[in-house]
């Protein structure tokens, strides 16, 4: 049977931002600078990744797709906030509302089934070390790379599907700065309990696995770092999975409390500073976390800048 869409808004209005002309251009050069530095941040450590032959291993082979995801999340919300910051244009079409939640929630569902990809990879790197090259192999990295972004693809077109088949009649502001799922199904005029059981099973049973396969893998490497007898030993396995579980940690603390409720619990104060959180702040400090405490990847940045500078010199 074919579903029909009984919407009867066509443009949806993003009313999250404030209207006083002098904070709103303060607002858009902040969001500016951080966007930009995000961008340059993780391109840089993409750019060090693919040019230094040393960072060619699984580990910076997931942290390049990490980078890729944090480039891509802001790309979806913060261009259009910057416009409507800038211009006052503050109106985005249905099907742009439609586009701009589908890639955004495909990105958080990629990370977070990254994240716990990249916590097993530690794992077999700190428990398993002899046999890490035959078990995590190139040709695995790249099936489980393109497994996490096929399932996030799979799980954001569930969650678009059930979000934009509602009726939207009554108003069509969105309080926040851009469509995400907890004010769009505040707009719905029509009862959303049976979506909202089906978004949260299905992030219950797909965020929960990945959170239990993370969480798991760091209980062994815990372990596994504990039995260590050598001071050396430990830094060295703390420093190598230290980034990763700081990673991990502020981005399942600000997911976990923007989509893992019901609708009715929906503030949108509370909830624009954790989209803030999770959408700006988490992919501009995920590739300093990694540079700050990567001596590797900090050698690597100072070779392609090196090599940067010989050839402008040139």
């Amino acid at each position: 049977m074919q579903r029909v869409n009984l919407s009867t808004v066509s443009e949806f209005v993003l009313v999250g931002l404030s209207d006083a002309p002098e904070v709103r251009f303060l607002l858009f050069v902040l969001f500016l600078i951080i966007y930009l530095a995000t961008v340059a941040g993780n391109l840089t450590i993409l750019v060090a990744i693919s040019t230094d032959a040393h960072l060619h291993n699984p580990m910076y082979f997931f942290l390049g797709n990490l980078s890729l995801l944090d480039i891509f999340c802001p790309t979806t919300t913060v261009p259009k906030m910057l416009v409507a910051l800038l211009l006052e244009k503050k109106v985005i079409s249905f099907t742009g509302c439609m586009l701009q939640l589908f890639f955004l929630i495909d990105a958080v569902g990629t990370e977070i089934f990254l994240l716990a990809v990249m916590a097993y990879d530690r794992y077999v790197a700190i428990c398993h070390p002899l046999q890490y090259m035959k078990i995590i192999s190139m040709k695995l990295c790249a099936h489980l790379a393109i497994g996490t972004w096929l399932m996030g693809f799979f799980n954001s077109l569930l969650h678009t599907s059930l979000i934009f088949t509602l009726f939207f009649c009554d108003s069509n502001e969105v309080d926040q700065y851009y469509c995400d799922i907890p004010p769009m199904l505040a707009l719905s005029c029509l009862p959303t309990y049976s979506r909202e059981l089906v978004i949260l099973t299905v992030a219950g049973v797909l965020g929960g696995s990945a959170f239990v396969v993370t969480l798991i893998s760091y209980i062994y490497i815990l372990f596994a770092i504990l039995c260590m007898n050598s001071l050396e030993s430990r830094h060295k396995a703390f420093s190598t999975c230290g980034s990763h579980l700081m990673v991990v940690c502020l981005f399942y603390g600000t997911t976990i409390c923007t989509y893992v409720r019901p609708s009715s619990t929906y503030s949108p104060n509370q909830d624009r500073i954790v989209s803030m959180l999770y959408g700006t702040l988490t992919p501009l400090l995920n590739p300093i976390i990694y540079t700050l405490r990567n001596k590797e990847v900090k050698c690597a940045l100072r070779r392609v800048i090196s090599q940067a500078r010989t050839a402008l010199t040139r």
